[in-house]
């Protein structure tokens, strides 16, 4: 497949041998092919998911079947991680009937808190430091709310582990996290608290190298 061609069908089911790609499957079956990301080592891969590249049925899909399985924590608001976490966490507040979400970010405007922010880092950005804020104008839609944070990927667990740490400084604890795809085991240890508190729509894991 062409690179623009990937995650804008999903497909009944999928026969196809797996060459250069990943089929992810939804628990009833149906598939999305994601494209390979060769790692450093040379040895292993990952299946790769872009949201905000995606056709809005695969977002639409994604959101839908997120929302359904983040429903039962009975969320009042979600809060979108940057960048493409924030594309996938409209659309599952959509889903859910809430009015609005709350999106963090990694640009700071002049109004926001140096206290209300913390150190980011990326697997897809490595070597660009960042950090994560959250609007203090925001802060009131979240006190004494039940907060679910949502992400497109949750691979290493550093960006959702930054997110809980920016929440816990304004006092805030999630009920849940949401992903569009649990991407390895690697996130398992540093978010071993949120294990049963994690629901995804997707999984792949760490791909190793083999003969043709």
């Amino acid at each position: 497949m062409n690179p623009h061609e990937f995650w804008q069908d999903i497909l009944a089911d999928d026969a196809e041998p797996a060459t250069d790609f990943f089929p992810a499957r939804f628990d009833d079956g149906r598939v999305l092919r994601l494209p390979l990301r060769p790692l450093p080592d040379g040895k292993h891969a990952l299946a790769s998911l872009i949201v905000n590249q995606a056709s809005f049925a695969v977002v639409a899909a994604l959101a839908a079947d997120l929302a359904d399985k983040l429903r039962p924590f009975a969320p009042d608001i979600i809060v979108g991680l940057p960048t493409l976490g924030l594309t996938l966490a409209a659309a599952v507040a959509e889903q859910l009937g809430h009015r609005r979400y709350v999106p963090l970010g990694t640009s700071r405007k002049f109004w926001y808190r140096e206290d209300l922010s913390v150190p980011l880092a990326s697997i897809t950005t490595p070597g660009q430091p960042k950090r994560l804020y959250i609007d203090p104008r925001m802060l009131p839609l979240l006190t004494n709310q039940r907060v679910a944070l949502v992400d497109d990927v949750i691979s290493t667990g550093a960006s959702m582990s930054a997110a809980i740490t920016l929440l816990a400084q304004a006092d805030i604890t999630p009920i849940a996290l949401g992903t569009a795809m649990l991407q390895s085991d690697a996130w398992a240890t540093p978010l071993a608290a949120w294990t049963t508190r994690t629901a995804t729509v997707l999984r792949s894991p760490v791909l190793p190298l083999a003969a043709g």
